[in-house]
């Protein structure tokens, strides 16, 4: 078995607050044994308007946010898969909304950059990412020692194409920052799923109660197993969820129900 955990942050709009705050967090989740470590979308700021993200736009390779990850891998030995961090995009104004892996070593192996970007107007409530981010292309996984991994951010959960593009995960990891409201409704439900779809491990990271900018997400980090049950789940506030992905459990609900052997599309 491998352990796996998610940290859950209420990020702030200042990144050094942030940083520290993910040192501490992932110190935790090592000290609950876990061999990966996701942590949730905007954990380095949310600030208090869209814009501020721009700001600290990091290139590939270069900046403190990254340094803080590559430097969190290697210090725990650990394979941790980054949340998400803006980096430079092609337009000005505009970020691209990246999950970067690293690997126990501390190098940089996988990359995706957010496909599905989040509209949402109801009351008070209005939030568009196509503002001030610019849509991804590519699905983002990759191979660790226990199997494959899928990586999808926050509103890509609505999307279950993209899941399946992955092909067969062992794991798939949702860094999110999903609204109390849509959260309240939907969360769970696609999170399962996802799982059940797939038959395979879902470890969701969010992003988990009142923020300076006034925002409240929704939180529920959470992990599921391939036969849709919650194993793990943190309501609301800071914190880590961990447990253990099981190769043989995995195995017997796929030789059990074999329905992805079963697919005609």
């Amino acid at each position: 078995m491998t352990k796996i955990a998610a940290v859950q942050m209420v990020s702030t709009p200042r990144v050094s607050d942030n940083l520290a705050t993910v040192r501490r967090l992932v110190g935790e989740a090592v000290a609950e044994g876990a061999e990966l470590v996701a942590l949730p979308e905007y954990w380095p700021i949310m600030g208090m308007s869209d814009l501020d993200k721009v700001g600290h736009a990091e290139q590939p390779g270069h900046g403190p946010i990254q340094d803080c990850m590559a430097g969190l891998a290697r210090e725990h030995g650990v394979w941790l898969i980054g949340g998400t961090l803006p980096l430079v995009s092609p337009q000005d104004g505009k970020v691209l909304n990246t999950t970067l892996v690293y690997d126990p070593q501390g190098q940089a192996v996988s990359r995706y950059d957010k496909i599905h970007l989040f509209g949402f107007n109801k009351g008070s409530e209005s939030y568009d990412e196509a503002r001030t981010i610019v849509p991804g292309e590519t699905i983002g996984a990759f191979d660790a020692p226990f199997g494959r991994v899928g990586l999808s951010i926050c509103y890509d959960l609505r999307f279950p194409e993209l899941f399946r593009a992955m092909g067969e995960c062992a794991l798939i990891v949702v860094p999110a920052a999903f609204t109390h409201t849509t959260g309240r409704a939907h969360w769970e439900v696609l999170l399962r799923a996802r799982a059940i779809e797939n038959q395979c491990y879902v470890l969701a990271a969010a992003q988990g109660g009142l923020h300076d900018n006034g925002r409240r997400t929704f939180g529920h980090s959470m992990l599921v197993d391939p036969w849709g049950e919650v194993k793990a789940v943190l309501p609301e506030g800071e914190g880590v969820v961990c447990g253990a992905l099981d190769p043989a459990f995995l195995a017997g609900v796929r030789e059990s129900l074999p329905a992805l052997k079963h697919r005609k599309m």
